[in-house]
Formats: C-alpha cells, sequence, structure tokens
C-alpha cells in the first residue's frame, strides 16, 4: 500500500496505476490510515475541508463539498464539533470524508476499523459498502480479518508471508436472488461462508498448516 501510496519506491519492478508509473503521492490517490490522524484544534468541517482549501478552492464551494461529504458518512450534525469530542468510528467517519471530499480516483485504506471494538467494527463496514455504493470509488483495503474482506471485497487478495507473493485471487460477488447486493444479512448466506472457508484455506496452506477445518476458527 506504502508503494501504492507513493510513499516508498520499489526496489525492483514498477507500480502503475491506469497505465502511469506511480512516483510518488498524488491527488489521484487517498489514503485512510488504521488511527484517524485529525488535526484536535479544527472543526470537523475545516478537517474535511483542508485538502481543498490547500488547492485554494473557493471557500463557498469547499464549504458545500464538505457538508455533502460528512452528511454522505453521517457527520453532518458534527461538523462544528473538534475531533476529541467524536468517537473512534466517528472519527474514521470523518477521516473517509476528508479523503472524499480530495475526490480521488482511488482510495487506500490501511487497516482502518483494527482499532475498534467488534460492533463498532462491524457499524463501520456496513456504513463504507453504503458510502461506497455512492461514491463509485475504487478502495484497495488491507484487513487481517478474513470475513471483513469477503464482507467488503469485490476481489480478495490473499498474500503469503515474507516474501510477499500472491497466493489467491478470487472475484467476490454475492448477491439476494434479485442479483440485487446483499448487506448485513451477506454474512449468513452460504456463499459468503464458501468463501470465507476458501481463503482461510488458502492462509493455514501458506502457513504449512493441514488438516484444520477454517469452521474451527
Amino acid at each position: 500500500m506504502d508503494m501504492l501510496a507513493g510513499f516508498l519506491t520499489p526496489t525492483q519492478g514498477t507500480v502503475t496505476i491506469g497505465g502511469e508509473k506511480v512516483l510518488g503521492p498524488g491527488q489521484d490517490r487517498g489514503v485512510v490510515f488504521q488511527q484517524p490522524n485529525l488535526y484536535p484544534w479544527l472543526s470537523v468541517r475545516k478537517n474535511v475541508e483542508l485538502g481543498s482549501k490547500f488547492r485554494k478552492i473557493p471557500a463557498s464551494v469547499r464549504h458545500d463539498e464538505a457538508k455533502r461529504y460528512l452528511k454522505m458518512v453521517g457527520l453532518e450534525q458534527f461538523m462544528d464539533r473538534k475531533p476529541y469530542e467524536l468517537s473512534g468510528g466517528m472519527q474514521q467517519r470523518c477521516q473517509i470524508a476528508r479523503v472524499l471530499a480530495n475526490d480521488p480516483e482511488i482510495i487506500l485504506m490501511d487497516e482502518p476499523f483494527g482499532a475498534l471494538d467488534a460492533l463498532t467494527r462491524e457499524r463501520m463496514q456496513v456504513e463504507l459498502l453504503q458510502i461506497w455504493r455512492k461514491s463509485k470509488k475504487t478502495v484497495f483495503f488491507i484487513t487481517h480479518s478474513v470475513e471483513e474482506a469477503i464482507f467488503l471485497g469485490t476481489r480478495v487478495l490473499v498474500m503469503s508471508a515474507r516474501p510477499g507473493r500472491i497466493i489467491l485471487d478470487e472475484a467476490i460477488n454475492i448477491s439476494d436472488e434479485n442479483g440485487s447486493p446483499l448487506g448485513a444479512e451477506l454474512r449468513s448466506a452460504p456463499e459468503f461462508v464458501r468463501l470465507r472457508d476458501k481463503v482461510s484455506t488458502a492462509i493455514y496452506e501458506a502457513q504449512g498448516v493441514t488438516g484444520v477445518s477454517p469452521a474451527q476458527h
């Protein structure tokens, strides 16, 4: 992810996005970090506006854009609060709104829900799906949770330990009988369970673990 973001240069090979070589950070990519990196002295709205302000977007335009994205992530009523007045999940939503406000082509998310409690994490996963369906952005999401990967992804890549290699590349398409994408009920769908077990098995085999049923973990 650091190489996709342009934070690191590959020692071998190249990284390309849309046919263009990645040479450093760019406006076409936005990063949502594991811990919210909001500025505590700025309001929620001003945090979201920050990128637009640096790009010298007129104040009226960036105000409207901030309100739009804060409404999208459910924080419209908290725009004048400071980040430390928000819960961890709300801070992550603010960070997502700030990235969306910069209108990147790709959003890079580095275990953004890893520090949240289980209930908040599940709620944030559902909210992220809703945001993704509204924004239509490409999201590259890193997680150590197999269920989270299946729940959020349209394509899941499993990597081995050092040296990192892609050992599974699986398309995900779980929908109801009408072809509509499922929401929170997706976790109980038979196809979800099948894919979860397939991904888990690939991870176990890469670690040299055999004879273990994925359902046991």
